[in-house]
């Protein structure tokens, strides 16, 4: 196994992480994407599954820059720059319960670890793919003020792009296209191919 210790850390971090969330924030939390990476995270560390953890990184890399930077700019400027990251500075929640958001720090910098030791599996794009998909389109079950994974509006101009389907589907094709596609082709030149 080449994550030995590590696969430890991280069941350790799971029995920490998630009861906090699930009561702070409810269950549903679970179906963002960034949950979803982290419990796919700890599932591609147990098994050493290089698909599993390119997937993740497709997704996380992206998500922790922009999650890093909106914080940043929070604790730098005083406002948020694109916003996201309001509850990361609401006192309503425990402060402690809100530190374990920093997840989105160190989880990309973990699978670029990984990566190097499992190489970049060109099928995790794809894989990361279909799992959004389902994702997204899950979030129309909850209410829209929940947004879950932008499924009633968008991040960048906050709003509904037509009817359910046809939004849905423009969220789906924007993070494949614009977001995992490009990190993909990043991911496949820093690192070995897997296998």
């Amino acid at each position: 196994m080449p994550f030995p210790r590590l696969r430890w850390l991280l069941l350790f971090w799971m029995f920490i992480w998630m009861p906090a969330y699930a009561r702070t924030w409810g269950w549903a939390n679970f179906l963002l994407l960034c949950d979803v990476a982290m419990f796919l995270t700890v599932l591609g560390v147990w098994r050493a599954n290089s698909v599993l953890l390119s997937s993740q990184a497709v997704v996380t890399l992206f998500a922790g820059v922009v999650w890093t930077v909106d914080v940043g700019w929070k604790l730098v400027a005083d406002r948020h720059l694109y916003g996201g990251t309001e509850y990361m500075f609401d006192p309503a929640y425990p402060l402690w319960v809100r530190l374990l958001s920093t997840f989105h720090l160190w989880l990309p910098l973990l699978l670029l670890w990984a990566l190097r030791k499992t190489g970049y599996d060109s099928r995790g794009w794809i894989w990361q793919a279909a799992i959004s998909v389902p994702l997204v389109a899950v979030g129309r079950l909850f209410e829209p003020t929940k947004n879950i994974n932008f499924a009633f509006t968008d991040p960048l101009f906050e709003r509904q792009w037509g009817p359910a389907p046809i939004h849905v589907a423009t969220i789906c094709l924007s993070l494949i296209v614009l977001v995992y596609l490009p990190t993909h082709l990043l991911l496949g030149r820093l690192f070995r191919r897997a296998g």
